[in-house]
């Protein structure tokens, strides 16, 4: 039995190393919205929403996420008690349609503290069973081919698993053939649109075809399949779904229709763990790879990546880079970190398995409310 007796919403300022550009836009500096949830024995957990400070990824953003939260959904748990955290999410969904990332705050903060109340490494309550998962590198869009050619070989170098070319109209044929040429035919390399093509780029798409990507993520409008299953059906290259894939139901959707090979599970944008581990499952049992990709986590959100990307049918790569890959001083303690392997180690102590730096959190706290049981 679980009862969550407090949350405390924060939000945090967090500067990027350097500027990070997809598409759709570019961030400089994270805005997060932390939780910090105490239940009734005492014990405390931390999560993260992982919105954006615009609706460019997703329609929501920290703002939005910061009113469902305190007006709408923390309600609804504080002072409630739980059998057990797979619960969380039907009592956030009743009646309230999509806030998926505010719900999944709430939600993922529900597993960890159940895995610190048992003592027990979240992976093991996930039902994960690596100790160490391999790791990928997401690089932004680049000024030029070049400038990518560089950043694609020090990733490489450095022993990453998978590198992520951002691509958009006028940055991608010429972009991923030059750092495919200079990589090598067996590089694993990928490509990732976020939504910014439509069918009348399809030459471009058929000429990253030819390149012998591991895949090529989310070219079409992050709300079509049928797009996407149009397109999929013209290239030997997997399409990955990242935006698309915001249920268990569009997965399966997805697998009917043919319109992807691979997905992409981030548990913020699925409403949680729970959907996460449902679509992994589904996929596993459809033989579709998954991996976890990455919302520019701090610390706390990277902590439930790991846990969830231990889960076996996360065979590919997943965004989960260290923290110095995006911050000059993270929030947790040990920072991630990549071994000389490419992996990261799945934490084996109770709950999330680092510690968040409490002091360093109030230092960036711009600011807070709190959520009580009455």
């Amino acid at each position: 039995m679980m009862e969550i007796r407090r949350i405390t919403l924060r939000e945090i300022r967090l500067p990027l190393k350097e500027p990070f550009r997809i598409s759709s836009g570019v961030v400089a500096e994270r805005r997060i919205a932390l939780l910090e949830l105490q239940e009734a024995s005492g014990a405390i957990t931390w999560s993260e929403c992982v919105a954006g400070e615009f609706p460019n990824y997703s329609p929501e953003t920290i703002d939005t996420a910061w009113l469902a939260i305190t007006e709408w959904l923390g309600p609804r748990v504080v002072g409630r008690a739980f059998q057990s955290p797979g619960e969380v999410f039907a009592v956030l969904e009743h009646d309230v349609r999509g806030h998926l990332m505010a719900k999944a705050a709430i939600e993922m903060g529900a597993w960890g503290l159940e895995a610190t109340m048992l003592g027990m490494p979240l992976s093991t309550l996930l039902g994960g069973t690596r100790r160490e998962i391999e790791v990928g590198i997401s690089l932004g869009i680049q000024p030029s081919p070049e400038a990518l050619v560089r950043r694609v070989t020090e990733a490489l170098a450095a022993g990453y698993r998978k590198v992520k070319i951002k691509i958009m109209p006028g940055a991608d044929v010429d972009f991923v053939r030059a750092a495919r040429e200079a990589a090598g035919p067996s590089a694993p390399l990928m490509a990732d649109a976020n939504n910014a093509y439509t069918l009348d780029d399809v030459p471009s798409l058929l000429a990253l075809d030819e390149l012998d990507l591991m895949m090529i993520e989310q070219p079409l409008a992050w709300d079509d399949l049928v797009r996407h299953a149009t397109l999929q059906r013209q290239l030997r290259t997997p399409l990955c779904l990242d935006e698309s894939i915001t249920s268990l139901d569009r997965a399966q959707d997805m697998v009917a229709l043919g319109a992807g090979r691979i997905v992409n599970i981030k548990p913020g944008r699925v409403g949680g763990l729970a959907s996460s581990v449902a679509i992994h499952d589904f996929c596993q049992s459809n033989d579709v790879p998954v991996w976890c990709g990455g919302m520019l986590e701090s610390g706390i959100g990277r902590a439930y990546n790991v846990a969830l990307a231990s889960l076996p049918n996360f065979v590919k790569p997943g965004d989960v880079s260290p923290s110095s890959r995006y911050w000059d001083r993270d929030i947790v303690a040990p920072e991630w970190t990549m071994t000389d392997r490419g992996t990261m180690v799945v934490p084996q102590g109770a709950g999330l398995g680092v510690e968040v730096d409490v002091d360093r959190v109030a230092d960036l706290t711009v600011r807070e409310t709190v959520l009580r049981a009455s």
